[in-house]
């Protein structure tokens, strides 16, 4: 019975697997590795960054415009204006103008950062750019390199080949040649005879 109960403990040992390896942790489900992770729950709101980038571009473009300087002037000078010539019950800001300071300082803190993301966009599409640039550079330098050593490699064949010119001027040599043998020919011959 001995040798009968250790084999059983060996086959259940082996049946469960890993899970006997682990004594004491609790049994996880097995996690999928073919599949994506399902979203955690989060408290914090969602948001496209790449819909806010879009957004904070266009607000840095208008802040960057005369329309936006030219509409800022006036709405401070009519607020300037309605705090100060108004019947007091319908001032809503007085004298030292708190309100419209704390309205600009709002304005200018979000501005700023909007105008920073929206450089930081641009200079990321400015690296991605020249990196574009240096690559096609770099693919022009090799074409005119390679182009160059054809050339090269053209006109050195070229000095090789017997051009229109160069036989005229060979055969005109040989034209000569046989004119100034004709009459040496003639006077060996007449010798002969």
């Amino acid at each position: 019975m001995g040798a009968e109960e250790r084999d059983g403990g060996r086959e259940r040992s082996r049946a469960n697997g890993a899970s006997a390896l682990r004594r004491g942790a609790v049994d996880r489900p097995r996690v999928r590795l073919d599949l994506p992770r399902a979203p955690r729950r989060t408290f914090l709101p969602e948001y496209d960054p790449e819909a806010f980038g879009r957004l904070s571009e266009k607000i840095a473009r208008f802040l960057g415009t005369g329309r936006f300087i030219v509409w800022m002037t006036f709405t401070i000078i009519v607020w300037v204006i309605w705090n100060t010539t108004v019947p007091s019950g319908l001032r809503f800001d007085q004298y030292p103008f708190i309100f419209l300071t704390l309205a600009l300082s709002l304005q200018a803190s979000y501005a700023a950062p909007l105008i920073l993301l929206a450089q930081n966009r641009q200079d990321d599409r400015d690296r991605v750019t020249h990196e574009q640039d240096r690559k096609q550079n770099e693919r022009s330098i090799a074409d005119t390199e390679y182009l160059t050593r054809e050339i090269a490699a053209l006109r050195l064949g070229l000095g090789e080949v017997a051009t229109r010119d160069w036989i005229r001027s060979e055969l005109q040599d040989m034209l000569r040649d046989l004119e100034l043998r004709q009459p040496a020919d003639a006077e060996s011959d007449e010798r002969d005879r």
